[in-house]
């Protein structure tokens, strides 16, 4: 995963990942919300979900302590991480500021 992971995260585009774990009640609210946004925003974005537990090594790249934990990279570099469930509008307007 972790050599798909870094291709994925240097796209020209905006890329959220989504770390999270199947545990988690945050998680689930969180996962419908990302849902919305890849939807309103097709190709201007991308989301990633990455399972905490089943992918150690990458969110321990990103030292991930709490879960949900959104990143959103571009280009490779780490544009906004943030631990916590974020609304649409948030999200929405995070991704604004970047591009």
């Amino acid at each position: 995963m972790t050599g798909n992971f870094d291709s994925i995260i240097n796209e020209n585009r905006p890329v959220i990942v989504d770390f999270h774990a199947v545990w988690c009640g945050p998680c689930k609210t969180q996962s419908p919300i990302l849902k919305q946004v890849a939807e309103e925003l097709g190709e201007r974005v991308r989301v990633i979900k990455i399972d905490v537990d089943k992918n150690q090594a990458i969110a321990g790249r990103y030292q991930i302590q709490s879960v949900p934990t959104l990143m959103i990279f571009k280009n490779g570099e780490i544009k906004y991480k943030q631990a916590g469930v974020h609304t649409k509008a948030q999200l929405t307007n995070i991704l604004h500021n970047i591009q």
